[in-house]
């Protein structure tokens, strides 16, 4: 592994390397994209925030690698969040790759771009109040909803991906072994990608993973609610999560190239490590619900990296989807039930 210097890039040898891409104003820093080369040129994973700032370094550290932005052969995307997903288009537009992702997620991205605004307000709004949020808290979703000051997180809609990511199967690489590994959890179409060759520094283990934001060294990634107003079936995005875990822990990589921190090895090790943190996660939980509590009431008395009174709103809401999150996991358990009657609905351990 060698660093280039000033150029937020690192070579990880045969033919991988990553440029870190700033996202404004966010304490993660940066997105770690990923260039492999392949028989047809460059292939991306993942391309970064859609910003201009991000933009000119993400073209700067591609020529750093010895590539140019108009040489890009396709993008395969981990997963639809704006930080992974948000340069595609620009990319696409300079190139003419394709991009690819999990079909999951492209159901997330469509129904993004179709939907206006207002509407996710209206429905965030909703499953807050059902949540127990106090009104203090929901009120500026709905005024912002009713009178349409509804800006989009990123400068322009996210982009369609042209073709899928099928779990399980070889890419269409030419030169390359990368294989898809469906990891839902994080999102419900997150894609971790295994480059099946022996490592370039001969690191025991199983090639090299690609890993999004599903396994990274020092982070434990958001487990929300995976969120549609046309959907009303009750998901387990921390059981899915918790299987995903397992599944990429028993593939033995040597190395894991994730999208945030930097790389690292001991892949199942570290799989362990938050396999036992949602476990004790849950045992915390179901304490906490010795007496009924709201999701809400919940997120309140829950460990988070700063005291509840110094959250702000956008991640009180977060921090309440990932108590969900949880709670459907205690319930599905049969460690914990809702209380029939409860208006908002409260919970209790059984």
């Amino acid at each position: 592994m060698t660093q280039v210097p000033g150029a937020g890039v690192t070579d990880h040898g045969g033919g991988v390397w990553s440029v870190a891409v700033p996202i404004p104003d966010n304490p993660l820093g940066h997105t770690l994209v990923h260039l492999l080369d392949t028989d047809r040129g460059p292939v991306l994973v993942d391309t970064g925030w859609d910003d201009p700032d991000s933009w000119d370094v993400l073209v700067a550290g591609l020529a750093a690698c010895g590539a140019d932005v108009g040489d890009v052969y396709g993008v395969l995307l981990t997963h639809h969040h704006p930080d992974h997903h948000g340069l595609s288009a620009r990319v696409r537009a300079a190139s003419g790759a394709w991009l690819a992702m999990h079909e999951a997620d492209a159901h997330v991205v469509r129904r993004t771009r179709e939907y206006p605004m207002e509407r996710w307000y209206g429905y965030m709004a909703d499953k807050l109040t059902a949540a127990g949020a106090p009104a203090a808290h929901v009120a500026p979703l709905l005024a912002a909803r009713d009178a349409g000051r509804t800006p989009r997180l990123a400068a322009h809609p996210p982009a369609l991906p042209d073709r899928p990511l099928p779990p399980g199967e070889l890419l269409d690489l030419p030169g390359r072994r990368l294989r898809a590994v469906w990891t839902p959890g994080h999102t419900p179409g997150h894609v971790c990608l295994h480059l099946e060759e022996a490592h370039p520094a001969r690191l025991p283990g199983r090639g090299r993973l690609f890993s999004g934001d599903h396994l990274l060294p020092g982070i434990t990634p958001h487990i929300g609610l995976y969120e549609d107003p046309d959907n009303t079936t009750v998901t387990d995005p921390l059981g899915d999560y918790l299987d995903s875990l397992e599944r990429v822990g028993r593939l033995g990589a040597a190395e894991v190239l994730p999208a945030h921190q930097h790389a690292f090895a001991h892949a199942p090790a570290r799989v362990r490590e938050l396999l036992a943190h949602h476990e004790a996660r849950l045992a915390g939980l179901r304490a906490l619900l010795a007496e009924p509590r709201t999701p809400w009431q919940l997120a309140e008395r829950m460990e988070w990296n700063r005291p509840w009174a110094d959250i702000p709103a956008g991640s009180r809401t977060i921090a309440v989807s990932e108590a969900e999150a949880h709670l459907r996991r205690l319930v599905k358990l049969g460690r914990a039930e809702a209380v029939p009657g409860s208006e908002p609905v409260a919970y209790v351990a059984v």
